[in-house]
């Protein structure tokens, strides 16, 4: 706790995996004037705290419930019980569980102050999630935050629900920087790679790191990939990789808790997913001035330096094979095919470098800030 007369604001949040939305919540809890605690629905402090160790940091303000799978009513009364004991003021939910067990447990203390982020829309293509996340945020009516423009879009075509605010993602751009590429590599015994390429997140099918392999496959010899993260897709990957004669040229790392690192490693990063929101791996590669290749989905372009890197079609092997070799063989690659895919604002203004565009557009220093006086204002409402 930062001190004691300051508002305490929940943050609750699925599991504690190491993923974009668990290191935004600890980006918040870092920036913002408040006693942050962050409830995790799932999972134990053990087990986090040994798959993610920039946990240990802030271990004191992390409260595990072990929810089982399928609905808990016990997970609903430990939350009313704890954020009683805490005297929580607000509550910050992100995704359809916490929306649920986090909203519902301030609605019953009477804790007005809740505001609900969504990351992305995908899951909303489902009728059946579409409509209970409908009536939920019909009953508890939170202050809905949407983390891009045209994830706001697909609230409101989906949802029928208040238009959202949005607040763009924001990384640390002072622990992501950029450094020198060999010491880098030494630091992860990649040192006698010519050219790589990095990718980052949890390895499952939605992220799609099989295209990567694929795309890899077809690109000069010198060139090989890293992967950062771990997830139930790493076996099948690993496979695909012998199989298509690159297991030499792949290198799984694991969980990495020194990420700036990683990324200054790289030639270009990219992200292969078939769905996202706002993703923040790209904004971490781009502060750390890697130009990076990610495909056209969710938020992505919102995500992306319009004058450096590459946007892609989803699923497009192709597509991301030319982009990666441009990106590698040449100094600039940014295809104005896809120009109209970024936003207006960011059209209008020039960019020196990825990282200029990530100070100027994706610090986290102004997401705080945004979420900071939504909270405040919401306190002062709720005061009146």
């Amino acid at each position: 706790m930062k001190h004691n007369n300051l508002p305490v604001v929940a943050q609750v949040v699925q599991h504690l995996q190491q993923g974009g939305i668990e290191t935004m919540v600890l980006d918040l809890m870092k920036h913002q004037d408040f006693n942050t605690l962050i409830f995790s629905l799932e999972g134990s402090k053990e087990e986090a705290l040994k798959r993610w160790p920039r946990l240990t940091t802030v271990s004191k303000q992390l409260i595990f419930l072990n929810k089982q799978p399928g609905l808990s009513y016990r997970t609903l009364r430990q939350l009313i019980s704890l954020f009683k004991l805490f005297k929580v003021s607000a509550v910050h939910t992100h995704h359809i569980g916490p929306l649920i067990y986090g909203g519902m447990a301030a609605k019953l203390l009477g804790v007005k102050n809740h505001i609900h982020t969504e990351h992305d829309t995908w899951h909303l293509m489902n009728v059946k999630r579409r409509f209970i996340q409908r009536f939920i945020l019909s009953v508890l009516s939170p202050q809905l935050v949407a983390d891009a423009e045209v994830v706001a879009v697909q609230l409101q075509q989906k949802l029928d629900y208040k238009q959202p605010l949005i607040i763009h993602n924001g990384i640390d751009t002072e622990r992501f920087v950029p450094g020198n590429q060999q010491w880098a590599k030494r630091l992860f015994k990649l040192e006698r790679i010519p050219l790589l390429i990095g990718t980052s997140g949890r390895l499952v099918p939605v992220k799609a790191q099989d295209l990567l392999i694929k795309a890899l496959a077809n690109l000069p010899q010198q060139v090989h990939l890293a992967i950062a993260g771990t997830g139930p897709s790493e076996k099948e990957l690993k496979a695909l990789a012998v199989q298509l004669n690159v297991s030499s040229r792949v290198h799984f790392l694991g969980a990495i808790d020194n990420m700036p690192a990683f990324y200054q490693m790289l030639d270009v990063f990219c992200l292969s997913s078939t769905h996202e929101g706002l993703p923040l791996s790209p904004l971490e590669a781009q502060a750390c001035n890697i130009p990076s290749v990610i495909t056209r989905v969710g938020g992505a372009a919102e995500a992306l330096c319009p004058h450096f890197g590459s946007l892609i079609p989803s699923g497009d092997i192709e597509a991301m094979t030319q982009s990666l070799h441009r990106e590698l063989f040449y100094e600039r690659a940014f295809s104005q095919s896809y120009s109209n895919e970024f936003p207006i604002e960011s059209l209008e203004q020039h960019f020196d470098s990825p990282r200029d565009f990530i100070v100027k557009h994706r610090c986290v220093k102004a997401m705080a800030q945004a979420y900071a006086r939504l909270i405040n204002h919401q306190m002062i409402e709720g005061a009146l």
